[in-house]
């Protein structure tokens, strides 16, 4: 009775550990910093079946598939002793889940630290465009393109190994990446309405970002 996100999930972070060239299982002060979806498995499949639940049970099927136990559901498969929280900010979950493992890491709290999430629909579905929505109108999603117009559905689970740099280089890891900086905020009441972006909260984010990194925007 485990939500798919969830399953999924754990496959992610196996698999990105073993990129990294560490045992999944070994253990270690390793964070999991993660996020997901309402568990649409749950309302489509579990909960109009009731047959199904009654053989489970209400408690194994909450424990299956609600999402904050995402990232404690994989420090206890993986076996991992750092941090473990659950993150969601909606479509930025993934990013500020990155943003608090580097936190973390920096203030001594573990190691090393897994971040990211997944979104996985079931059954699969479309959208319906209504004027206000989110979703795109055409069916395109545009990111950061004055062109866009909304967002579409879609699935998809992604996972990163972080750890500092000069443990990273002293280890002889893969380093596929360097994080120079990063920045968090919210948009608070100033923009159109509760589910749009703000271009002056953008812009101010990516200002202290680039401050983080001390990065000149010419350089980007």
């Amino acid at each position: 009775a485990m939500d798919p996100q969830q399953r999924v999930f754990l496959e992610c972070a196996w698999h990105a550990l073993e990129t990294a060239g560490y045992d999944p299982g070994s253990g270690g002060r390793v964070g999991v910093f993660a996020g997901t979806s309402m568990s649409s498995y749950l309302l489509a499949n579990l909960l109009p079946r009731a047959e199904l639940t009654a053989r489970t049970g209400d408690f194994q099927v909450l424990l299956g598939n609600d999402k904050d136990f995402l990232p404690t559901r994989t420090s206890y498969k993986l076996n991992l002793k750092g941090p473990s929280v659950s993150v969601q900010t909606a479509c930025s979950t993934s990013l500020v889940a990155v943003h608090l493992a580097c936190q973390s890491l920096l203030a001594g709290d573990c190691e090393m630290a897994l971040a990211g999430g997944v979104s996985v629909l079931s059954p699969p579905r479309g959208h319906v465009y209504e004027d206000g929505g989110i979703f795109s109108p055409d069916g395109h999603c545009r990111p950061f393109d004055h062109r866009g117009q909304g967002t579409v559905n879609g699935d998809g689970v992604g996972a990163v190994v972080l750890k500092p740099l000069e443990e990273a280089l002293a280890d002889g890891d893969p380093i596929r990446a360097v994080i120079k900086g990063s920045a968090i905020n919210n948009d608070g009441s100033g923009k159109v309405g509760f589910t749009a972006p703000s271009v002056e909260g953008q812009m101010s984010v990516i200002g202290a970002a680039q401050v983080m990194a001390r990065s000149k925007p010419t350089r980007i």
